[in-house]
């Protein structure tokens, strides 16, 4: 296949998915609008329009958080949907993995998602202790180093429950004998 027939193709098929999702929206499929925009955006992470689409999807959904983090690359952004974003990914390195960006900061659409991303991907390399890049693999997942004292405190409490099982088993057992 040629270039041009392969963009023709590539153009087609973002067009004919855009219609389902016009049609699913439409019949009320929101889920299902959702997952194909979630896919476009994946294969066209540098489309505004697509990210612009998925959060409106999201506001259907009543999830501010995620229609923040599909807007957070746009200037007309909404400052409650952006706090709700960085409140839920709170780790440069959780934003970073989060906008799902592919390539550089110079591939971006404007200049304020440029700016957007490289602010985002020097926060997570200062927070790392070294140089990251977008689509590095190896940034820690989300909930990696979080919530230690909350892991602690839970194992803390089945190893507890366990002991009092076992006590109660045991004075149960006694007595049974006794």
């Amino acid at each position: 296949m040629r270039c041009g027939a392969l963009a023709d193709h590539v153009g087609m098929a973002l067009t004919v998915t855009l219609a389902r999702v016009d049609a699913d929206l439409a019949a009320g499929r929101v889920p299902m609008a959702r997952q194909r925009l979630r896919g476009l955006v994946s294969s066209f992470p540098h489309d505004p329009a697509l990210r612009r689409r998925l959060a409106e999807v999201y506001r259907l959904y009543g999830d501010p958080a995620e229609a923040g983090r599909w807007m957070y690359l746009e200037e007309d952004r909404d400052a409650d949907e952006t706090g709700a974003f960085e409140a839920r990914y709170r780790t440069p390195p959780a934003r970073m993995r989060a906008l799902a960006w592919q390539g550089s900061e110079e591939s971006a659409p404007t200049p304020f998602a440029a700016q957007q991303l490289a602010a985002v991907r020097t926060a997570c390399s200062q927070a790392l202790g070294r140089e990251v890049d977008w689509g590095d693999s190896d940034l820690p997942e989300p909930g990696d180093g979080e919530g230690r004292l909350a892991g602690f405190l839970l194992g803390v409490g089945c190893l507890v429950a366990g002991v009092a099982m076992l006590g109660i088993w045991v004075y149960g057992l006694v007595a049974l004998v006794g």
